[in-house]
């Protein structure tokens, strides 16, 4: 029972029953998103508890247990992986998959701008922090010339901003360019339409570029919760959206941090038989009592079977050493004359093998054999004194 005990605790431990995910912001699409996780992961009957953020720099931030609350999962914007690359230091996170893609969307009160050099000079809101209403956008906007975001389609700054008159959806012209400087971007078309058909928003094609977003994991998250976010993340992201087609999410194609091992087998095969069989919990009992109690069970049967067999084969191969030494002492009485010298040398190893069994603890199964040994010493010492005698 103490080595089952310690594997079960040391080698093979149950993965903890809660855990956290940081999103975003309440009312943002990452935030939606993990209250889907939530209820897919309470579904299994583990707590997800989902925590609000000010976006991807703080949910690895707490990933890496450097901003409080600590997180055990998070939704990470691509490109946040590239300077951490370089440094070194993203070892500490895993990447569980890549979900959903995200446009970087321009909107701005001058006409006609196309290239990010031609904002220079004005004044840019790089995000929208806090609520997404329409009205914090029209405040933007009131404050600002060019609002730059990165955020989902149903967004409702986006909405918001794509339908106020007399703001525009930049297109860049060098798109290209920006992808060769930064992998992490690629061009996407957005169709007339796309946003409102009816309105036709956009009202024209245009080549948009999107970064995408990615679950990201401690790396010493346990294996089991991994591969049950990596099969929630199959449920949840498996559907097309705007910009991909279905079956394109989740994916571990273009990561920025090193992916789970476990996540990639579930993406590729999906779940182990157990977990796919059975409830959660009840496969992680299963396969512990399969991977730890049987074989220690098994262990200790055939150790309760080999070790008294082991050790009845020692003392009773003792006794019939002891046999063997006195029947080698009868052959030589029997085969040759015998010198003084040697019947004193045999009546010896006579004395030597009864203080040997003096020493001995006779189980009570030998004891018929222990007094004939005895009786047969006796027998050839009298036979070695007659000879002395002659």
């Amino acid at each position: 029972m103490a080595v089952m005990a310690w594997l079960w605790m040391r080698w093979l431990p149950m993965p903890p029953t809660s855990l956290s995910l940081s999103a975003g912001h309440p009312d943002g699409a990452y935030f939606a998103a993990a209250r889907r996780y939530a209820a897919k992961f309470a579904e299994r009957g583990v707590t997800l508890t989902v925590l609000p953020s000010e976006g991807s720099a703080q949910n690895l931030l707490r990933l890496r247990g450097a901003a409080s609350p600590q997180a055990d999962l998070a939704f990470v914007q691509g490109g946040m992986g590239y300077p951490v690359a370089l440094r070194g230091t993203g070892e500490a996170v895993q990447t569980i998959a890549r979900v959903d893609v995200e446009p970087l969307w321009i909107f701005s009160r001058i006409p006609g701008l196309d290239s990010l050099q031609q904002l220079q000079g004005l004044r840019i809101s790089m995000d929208a922090p806090g609520s997404g209403t329409r009205k914090l956008a029209l405040e933007l906007l009131g404050q600002v010339d060019v609002v730059i975001q990165v955020a989902a389609a149903q967004s409702p700054v986006v909405q918001s901003l794509a339908r106020s008159p007399g703001i525009q959806l930049v297109q860049l012209r060098n798109s290209a360019a920006l992808t060769e400087r930064l992998p992490y971007l690629q061009p996407r078309l957005l169709p007339q339409g796309a946003l409102d058909d009816a309105a036709r928003l956009p009202p024209r094609d245009t080549t948009m570029l999107v970064t995408t977003s990615s679950l990201v994991a401690r790396a010493d998250l346990h294996p089991a919760l991994q591969r049950l976010a990596a099969d929630v993340a199959r449920g949840i992201h498996a559907s097309p959206g705007l910009f991909h087609r279905a079956g394109d999410f989740p994916s571990l194609k273009r990561i920025e941090f090193p992916a789970s091992e476990d996540a990639r087998r579930t993406l590729l095969r999906g779940l182990p038989w157990l977990e796919q069989e059975l409830p959660f919990w009840w496969a992680q009992l299963v396969w512990r009592l399969l991977v730890i109690c049987l074989p220690v069970a098994l262990a200790a049967y055939w150790l309760a079977r080999l070790v008294p067999a082991y050790l009845r084969w020692l003392v009773e191969s003792r006794v019939a050493r002891w046999y063997g030494e006195l029947m080698y002492i009868e052959h030589e009485l029997a085969a040759q004359e015998v010198s003084g010298l040697e019947l004193s040398r045999h009546l010896e190893r006579l004395n030597s093998i009864e203080r040997r069994m003096a020493d001995f603890i006779t189980p009570g199964y030998l004891m018929p054999r222990w007094f004939m040994l005895r009786q047969h010493i006796d027998f050839v010492r009298m036979s070695l004194y007659r000879m002395r005698g002659r």
